[in-house]
């Protein structure tokens, strides 16, 4: 499929599906990881789509960028997703044009976000940007919009109190245990994943809960080991993932592999167990949640919790939106001016090219008369007259149109009322 677009405004879309419309399971589906993001792009270039990225969080899957409709990139998400393309055409939304850009702007200021104001989600766009960057799939167009995204959204943590407040993924986890398990001090935490989401949310543990007996485990031991030290913790090797869990009371799962690594096996006719699965996709069995003994929480059922951080946060909205707006304003600006630019140059080219040939047709010897210069000139301006002519005659339903136009670039004086 070979695909013809201009880098018009109108021919840049963003299509995705995120939290508002489906679960983390599905969700889980169409993440988009390493792999499937260079395949992705490759797929894009083979049709001529070279201005575009993937933003894969575990509340959304989006991709931006130039296409002659938004099914385009759809179907590039499709190709290289785990989920069917038609249940991923029927959930998908898609906007275009000037929509698109301010989603992006309020994508990155987290004010789509799961969690209000949510900070992490930029720094997601920025490395998304990146990866297309290096794969040289990111135009001028979208890096400078990123760019000013990126800088929108550092204006509006340091100026608004959007951000303020310690409301995460993380910190909803936090509260979700305070409230389910009050002695949590006592119980046996095991956390399977040492990544960033892992990291985090065991430090809002151990600060606001004061928890100690946490076992780390992670696939490069080597990993939760060093961490392990930073804080006093345990760890263990994967390869006693199973005896580990067994024998926990509480297990974070954040371990973001491919397919689930807490299977239902593994906890069959042990005791009571509180599971919080914070990866997309899942990595925790979903029949693990229909053990009589066991209550498992995933991240959309996290973000339910609440507290009156985010209702502070919401008095904000109206001051990042505004934000917002001057900076669009100006990225519009930037993008038109461009256009200018690129059209003046080509009339210039024009002119140039007019100019040349009638200087190569005027053959009087090796030096001109003065006369023969004029006589030049004189061509090339009713040329110049004859083109715009021609064009008025031809688009007749938009002559008055261009006369007005041409009337007051010239600045001729004439009033045409």
């Amino acid at each position: 499929m070979q695909v013809s677009h201009s880098k018009e405004i109108a021919n840049f879309h963003i299509v995705g599906i995120n939290y508002k419309k489906t679960d983390a399971a599905i969700r889980g589906l169409y993440a988009i990881g390493p792999a499937q993001y260079q395949q992705l792009l490759e797929h894009a270039r083979g049709v001529q789509l070279d201005d575009l990225f993937v933003l894969s969080t575990c509340n959304r899957t989006e991709i931006y960028g130039f296409a002659e409709s938004p099914r385009d990139l759809l179907h590039l998400l499709g190709r290289v997703a785990h989920g069917d393309l038609q249940q991923l055409e029927e959930l998908a939304y898609a906007k275009s044009g000037e929509d698109a850009i301010r989603h992006l702007y309020q994508v990155g200021t987290g004010l789509d976000s799961q969690i209000l104001g949510d900070y992490e989600i930029i720094g997601q766009i920025r490395n998304a940007a990146r990866f297309a960057k290096a794969e040289q799939s990111l135009g001028s167009f979208l890096e400078r919009l990123v760019n000013s995204v990126l800088q929108v959204s550092k204006l509006i943590k340091t100026e608004t109190g959007l951000s303020k407040g310690t409301v995460s993924v993380a910190f909803a986890t936090v509260k979700l245990l305070e409230r389910m398990c009050p002695d949590i001090q006592h119980k046996k935490i095991v956390l399977l994943g040492v990544g960033k989401i892992g990291r985090n949310t065991c430090k809002n543990m151990i600060e606001y809960l004061g928890v100690k007996h946490v076992t780390l485990i992670n696939r490069t031991m080597q990993v939760a080991e060093d961490f392990a030290g930073q804080h006093g913790l345990r760890f263990a090797p994967y390869e006693n993932m199973v005896d580990e869990i067994r024998d926990a009371d509480v297990i974070l799962v954040a371990s973001n592999a491919p397919q689930p690594t807490v299977l239902t096996s593994h906890l069959t006719g042990t005791s009571p167990k509180l599971i919080i699965d914070l990866s997309i996709p899942f990595n925790v069995e979903t029949a693990v949640g229909d053990l009589p003994h066991v209550t498992l929480v995933n991240v959309d059922e996290l973000s339910k919790v609440q507290d009156e951080t985010l209702q502070n946060r919401l008095g904000e909205v109206p001051k990042a939106l505004s934000i917002i707006d001057e900076y669009m304003n100006e990225f519009l600006y930037w993008y038109k001016m461009r256009k200018h630019a690129v059209v003046l140059k080509a009339v210039k080219d024009k002119l140039h090219e007019i100019h040349t040939r009638e200087i190569q047709q005027q053959k009087n010897g090796a030096h001109y008369k003065m006369e023969d210069i004029e006589a030049v000139s004189s061509r090339i301006i009713q040329k110049m007259i004859n083109l715009m002519a021609g064009k008025v005659r031809k688009e007749t339903d938009k002559s008055d149109q261009y006369i007005a136009m041409i009337n007051d670039i010239f600045e001729t004086g004439v009033n045409q009322d």
